[in-house]
């Protein structure tokens, strides 16, 4: 994964931690430098996520495993208003923001454990999809699509059994 911003050692950990759990593969992290500067749209005041998907997947390079961009700044794609997150269905590579995760951005209060499990949900999620997996209809699945944080709390941390075998994941 491509951290893209400073992420504590805790939570690299615990992504680290989930993601390893539940796809069953090593995952290792690379503090990057990125000038995002031409990747922000000044109408929107937001960065546009369909140009930083394709650039992390440039950065990446061709190989078997994913690749995961992390942010901490407000994503948009042309048709949405914001997004937690996007991916190359069935591809290498998606991108995930905390930025939209905390409750402060909505008038509510949060713990940081409250971000750092959404933001570890719309990782696996995002991952989900580059393993060819659509949105589940599922509610607790985190494959779920999840326009609010509050969609976000309702869903567990791993795929629904269902899921797992698309995705030919064990048990």
């Amino acid at each position: 994964m491509y951290a893209f911003a400073h992420f504590g050692k805790e939570l690299r950990q615990r992504i680290s931690d989930a993601v390893g759990l539940e796809f069953g593969h090593r995952v290792d992290f690379q503090e990057t430098y990125l000038d995002l500067s031409m990747y922000f749209d000044a109408r929107r005041r937001q960065y546009n996520g369909d140009q930083l998907l394709r650039v992390v997947g440039e950065l990446a390079g061709p190989g078997p495993f994913k690749v995961v961009g992390l942010f901490n700044v407000d994503l948009f794609i042309p048709i949405l208003t914001y997004i937690f997150g996007q991916a190359q269905f069935g591809g290498q590579t998606a991108i995930a923001s905390i930025y939209r995760l905390a409750n402060e951005r909505y008038g509510i209060r949060s713990t940081a454990a409250d971000v750092q499990d959404r933001f570890i949900k719309e990782v696996i999620h995002e991952l989900g999809h580059t393993f060819g997996l659509p949105h589940c209809h599922v509610p607790n699945c985190v494959m779920r699509s999840s326009t609010y944080v509050e969609d976000i709390d309702q869903k567990d941390m791993g795929l629904c059994p269902s899921c797992r075998s698309l995705a030919g994941l064990a048990g």
